[in-house]
């Protein structure tokens, strides 16, 4: 009796808990991709022969952790379910003991940007999660469908099919959940600033529109209007999306709106450059991290007005940018 009632604790904790972490990655994977390129890069792991991959990589594991979630909640395929769950923690296993013992990827991403944990913690989580995963393996003869195996089958290729759904909206536009720092609303200007007797980062950092003039970040701040072109890689821009920001700009230009374009990209001829993509504007640089973190698009439009975020979009939804 005892081990039943365990095994169906651990099975809704386990569930729950795995379908949580997929969706908040689920709505977007770009963020998780950006973390697996850390993890492979020469610092870390040194498996770079992986970086070209890393975005498919991301979406079947978030995927996996979501469907298997709902799996072990209905009861579908148990034996399968249980295994395939003891394999992705064994991953999770080894790269928060990794980040933890050698400081390596401080924050794992296992909750998207949803919630922060230290190294120490994600690895202490993984463990904990470990064991609840050992009692549904001694508890698998517990673990049987909620209902009927054709519902509990319904169930899990109608989440896969919704997984797939919205990862697909969420690459050809935006996270559909933006749990970043730089969501609509937020005031740049106050996520920029320490808080008393602490020295924790802002959550807005290493953010800047340098020229050769300086940093303009505190003149865009103040302007009523302002527009944030963002290509954080010159060289991997999408050329149909330069043009189709490059129409929106032009069109802000007319309606009184400053423009910047933002990049961590070194241009070496930026007149040049400037002429030949139709972007006539301030080019800043700006930390391709931040750039990465403030937008999930290369190239993407922010627009601010006296220094808050007021819309985001990808490049494909130029014509849905609203101007003011």
């Amino acid at each position: 009796m005892i081990a039943k009632i365990l095994t169906h604790i651990s099975r809704v904790l386990v569930g729950l808990l795995f379908i949580y972490s997929g969706f908040v990655k689920l709505v977007d994977p770009i963020g998780s991709q950006y973390k697996f390129q850390e993890y492979f890069s020469e610092g870390v792991l040194n498996m770079e022969f992986l970086l070209p991959y890393t975005l498919p990589f991301s979406i079947l594991l978030i995927i996996s952790e979501l469907v298997l979630g709902v799996m072990l909640l209905v009861g579908y395929k148990p034996k399968l379910t249980v295994w395939s769950l003891f394999s992705l923690n064994v991953v999770f296993l080894f790269l928060t003991w990794y980040s933890y013992t050698y400081n390596k990827v401080t924050d794992c991403g296992c909750f998207g940007d949803a919630i922060k944990l230290t190294p120490k913690e994600t690895f202490y989580k993984s463990a904990i999660l470990m064991v609840f995963i050992v009692i549904l393996i001694k508890g698998l003869p517990h673990i049987k469908p909620l209902i009927s195996k054709k519902i509990t089958a319904i169930t899990t290729y109608a989440s896969l099919f919704l997984s797939l759904v919205i990862t697909y909206h969420v690459l050809q536009h935006l996270p559909i959940i933006d749990f970043r720092a730089y969501s609509i609303g937020t005031d740049i200007t106050e996520g920029m600033k320490y808080q008393e007797d602490s020295d924790e980062v802002p959550p807005i950092h290493d953010f800047m529109i340098e020229t050769d003039d300086g940093d303009q970040l505190e003149t865009m701040l103040a302007k009523d209007k302002a527009m944030l072109v963002m290509m954080y890689n010159f060289d991997s821009t999408e050329k149909d999306g330069i043009a189709a920001v490059a129409k929106v700009a032009a069109d802000a230009k007319t309606k009184g709106y400053e423009i910047y374009v933002l990049t961590a990209s070194y241009i070496e001829d930026l007149a040049a450059t400037q002429k030949e993509y139709n972007l006539p504007y301030t080019f800043g640089f700006c930390d391709e991290t931040a750039l990465k973190t403030a937008l999930r698009a290369n190239p993407g439009i922010i627009t601010v007005e006296k220094g808050v975020i007021v819309g985001k979009w990808n490049w494909t939804d130029a014509d849905d940018v609203i101007l003011k």
